[in-house]
Formats: structure tokens, C-alpha cells, sequence
């Protein structure tokens, strides 16, 4: 992927800057924390996320943090992206339905690494965000509309990888993975977020948690009266 073409890069020393700290995130987020996939950390040392935030945010793309953009939305932290797509055991031949693209950050990790990227995102500015980052990056399509509803053309999928984390996962979502399909999301439990994974087996659908993690809460996934996770 081309970035460089797609949207204008910071000069001089801003550009040093935000490489030192690309380094940094690296070092100090990914290999402390289990993030073990070394195609998910080569991608994330290589990927300038700057570009996949709004303009205003560049200088705060490598906090250890979830990055507020606006609207109530936010990009999830490297720690969490990176922790979900190291569970997923991602293949060369996976295509995945990413959900919550952002500004496309985790979709263009996930090019370097599986044959297709489908990635649905539902707020406008992040959309807008994601097409001039990705530009046409091969095998990554993004798709406008609702997080919960997927993307069922183009079902069934290898990996369901949600970068961020939801109430409870729609039943919707879980339809649209194959047979032993991998699923990764954040989940919200009572108030803490986790990092969760698991397979739609042909006897039914399940979640473990592996890591407590803060992750960004995407809309539209309320619980379920009566649900528990």
C-alpha cells in the first residue's frame, strides 16, 4: 500500500517525530503485550497511522489510548488491534469482514497478511478517512452502513474481526462466518471491556475472554434484555 499518494505527509521533523514514535509504539505497546504475530507487528512498524485519523489528530496517532474523533466514535488503541488480530491466527488465504474500519487502519494491516478485506463502517468522516488512506489497496473493500448489520453479500467469511468492543454480538454477524470461522471482538462486561475470541462451530457460537483491555465502544450493539455474557 501507498499511502504517500493518497493523502499529504508531514515534513521535516514532524515527519521524524511521528516515525520515532511509530518506533516507540512498537517497542513499548505491541511486544510487551502479547502481541506476538510478527506479520501483525511488521505491518504496524510499517503502516504510518497518522493517516488513518482526522488531520486535527495526527500528533496523538500513537497514544496508548482509545483516540476520541468526534461524534461519540473513537479509533481503538494499537494494543487492542493488535492483541484481536494476533487471536485471530490469520492466514494468507483468510477473507475477513472487519467491523468498525475507522478510518482503515486495521483494514490496511490486514491486507499485507489475508487475500480479502471486507470492512464496514457507518460514520461518514471515518469513511471519508479510510477511502483516501486505503486508496486501492488490493483486496480491501470498504463498505458504508450499519456496524451490526455486516456485510451478508460475500458471506460466508473466514475470520469475523471486530476492532472494538460491543455489548453483544448480533446473531446477524455470527450468520455470516463459515463453519469454524474465527471470530475476534471486544466485549463489554459489566462495565470493563475484554478481549475476546472464538469459532462458530456447527453446534453452536461461544466467546473466551484472554485479555482485560481498554478498547473503543462501538454504537449500535445494545444488549439484549436478559442477555449475559
Amino acid at each position: 500500500m501507498n499511502t504517500s499518494s493518497t493523502l499529504a505527509a508531514p515534513i521535516g521533523g514532524a515527519t521524524a517525530d511521528l516515525a520515532a514514535m511509530r518506533h516507540a509504539m512498537v517497542a513499548s505497546q505491541l511486544r510487551v503485550s502479547a502481541v506476538s504475530d510478527q506479520r501483525v507487528v511488521a505491518a504496524m512498524a510499517r503502516l504510518p497511522r497518522e493517516d488513518f485519523v482526522p488531520a486535527a489528530s495526527r500528533a496523538l496517532a500513537y497514544r496508548d489510548a482509545v483516540l476520541p474523533v468526534g461524534g461519540g466514535r473513537g479509533i481503538n488503541l494499537p494494543m487492542a488491534t493488535g492483541r484481536l488480530l494476533t487471536e485471530a491466527d490469520l492466514r494468507a488465504t483468510d477473507r475477513v469482514l472487519l467491523i468498525g474500519a475507522a478510518g482503515g487502519y486495521c483494514a490496511a494491516v490486514l491486507a499485507g497478511i489475508v487475500a480479502a478485506v471486507v470492512a464496514v463502517e457507518e460514520d461518514a468522516g471515518l469513511l471519508a478517512i479510510a477511502r483516501a488512506a486505503l486508496g486501492d489497496t488490493p483486496g480491501v473493500t470498504i463498505v458504508e452502513g450499519p456496524l451490526a448489520q455486516g456485510r451478508e453479500e460475500g458471506a460466508p467469511y473466514d475470520v469475523l474481526v471486530v476492532d472494538g468492543a460491543v455489548e453483544a454480538l448480533p446473531q446477524a454477524l455470527v450468520d455470516q462466518i463459515r463453519p469454524e470461522g474465527r471470530v475476534v471482538a471486544g466485549i463489554v462486561d459489566r462495565g470493563v471491556t475484554r478481549l475476546t475470541s472464538g469459532r462458530r462451530t456447527q453446534g453452536g457460537f461461544g466467546l473466551h475472554a484472554f485479555a482485560d483491555s481498554e478498547c473503543v465502544v462501538l454504537p449500535g450493539f445494545a444488549r439484549p434484555q436478559g442477555f449475559r455474557f
